[in-house]
């Protein structure tokens, strides 16, 4: 089984996560770390639970899910794994630093663009990318349906759903993925979320306000 570690990182208090397979390896999703000691605190995890991490992704690009991509490829030599339509958000993330009166250097690693029904392997399990846009063009949510969860980036929240009105953002599309995407998967689904607490599918499409199941 893989095990989802999550830290809150940075001024917009971020979802960054770690997925841990039993053999010890890891892949880093979304490195919000902004601070000094927030890097600290995800190297300090990874070192003392003596994880070897294989495998760095973005479910999508935004400032608040990048301010440590450059600290992640620079530590552990990984390359940036995204979909290719992120790569605009991406380029554009100093000038939004700037707007939000934070600072944010530009990825400089090597990139890899995931595609939709795209797969990456961890320990004996794969893990499935799902093209989610609508809150960001280019948004993947990460499907591991042996251990029953889905990283959902800012798609789905518990009880709300990822703004549209930033660039690229489209309310319509960002129904319909959740509704085709995320709702078809079993009800008892674990979401992780890139803010607030997890929930599940089944919780989502009884309750979710925005977007019934």
């Amino acid at each position: 089984m893989l095990i989802v570690k999550s830290f809150c990182f940075n001024p917009f208090s971020e979802n960054t996560y770690i997925v841990q397979a039993p053999d010890g390896t890891c892949a880093i999703l979304d490195p919000g770390c902004y601070q000094t000691g927030e890097r600290s605190e995800l190297e300090s995890y990874i070192r003392t639970h003596g994880l070897t991490p294989v495998l760095f992704l973005n479910t999508h690009c935004h400032l608040d899910h990048i301010f440590g991509n450059n600290f992640v490829h620079q530590t552990w030599s990984l390359p940036l794994h995204m979909h290719p339509n992120e790569q605009p958000v991406l380029d554009y993330a100093s000038v939004a630093g700037t707007m939000y009166q934070v600072s944010c250097e530009n990825y400089v690693g090597t990139t890899h663009y995931l595609q939709e029904g795209d797969r990456w392997q961890l320990g004996d399990e794969e893990v499935i990318c799902l093209f989610t846009p609508g809150h960001s063009p280019g948004s993947l949510s990460f499907y591991a349906p042996q251990s029953g969860w889905v990283i959902s980036g800012d798609v789905l929240f518990q009880g709300s759903v990822g703004r549209t009105d930033l660039p690229g953002g489209n309310m319509e599309q960002l129904m319909q993925s959740i509704r085709e995407q995320l709702y078809v998967l079993p009800d008892d689904t674990i979401v992780y979320s890139g803010h607030g607490p997890a929930t599940t599918i089944g919780a989502e499409k009884k309750n979710n306000p925005f977007v019934r199941g």
